[in-house]
């Protein structure tokens, strides 16, 4: 069964929001976000690709995900983040139960900004058939690529202590891969 664009972005935000939901997701999600910038939206949908229509992206597709909405991330989601992270510790008069109120809400945009990054990614999702059989490995390889992406731009950066995080979204994404 074929979907059409719509029905892709709203399986793969669903997708996105369970697996970030589950133990130690976040976690590592985050870690590999801090640590290589990773941007966790590409990481999720190349997990998406992958275990839910088997298409597995090569570095060159990840690229062109990452140029679809690098604008997007660079000028709105990454500034309301730093805007929400910033008022866990201050400026005065923050950290207050009033500016809390205001980090939720700021919190809140940046999820809709997050769900509007994913429609970037899923409108360009390259889309053809599936591989037969996925394995373990095939996603492995696949966040590798991502997270190699992320890397690159940065200077004495290695992928070794990455990859019990990269593990846990595998692990998570295919269950009883192990």
């Amino acid at each position: 069964m074929k979907l059409s664009r719509p029905e892709i972005e709203a399986d793969s935000w669903a997708f996105a929001l369970d697996v970030y939901a589950r133990p130690g997701i976040a976690d590592a999600c985050l870690k590999l976000q801090n640590e290589a910038g990773v941007d966790v939206m590409i990481l999720l949908m190349v997990t998406f690709a992958l275990t839910r229509h088997r298409i597995l992206l090569t570095p060159a597709e990840i690229r062109k995900l990452d140029e679809a909405c690098l604008p997007w991330r660079e000028q709105i989601v990454r500034p309301l983040r730093a805007i929400r992270s910033g008022l866990k510790s201050g400026p005065r008069p923050a950290p207050s139960s009033e500016t809390e109120q205001f980090r939720s809400k700021v919190k809140s945009l940046e999820l809709a900004a997050e769900r509007l990054q994913n429609r970037l990614l899923a409108d360009s999702l390259p889309l053809r058939p599936g591989k037969d059989v996925v394995s373990p490995q095939d996603l492995r390889s696949a966040l590798a690529s991502v997270v190699t992406l992320f890397l690159d731009r940065r200077e004495n950066k290695s992928i070794a202590g990455l990859v019990s995080s990269i593990d846990l979204i595998v692990d998570a994404a295919m269950p009883g891969a192990r």
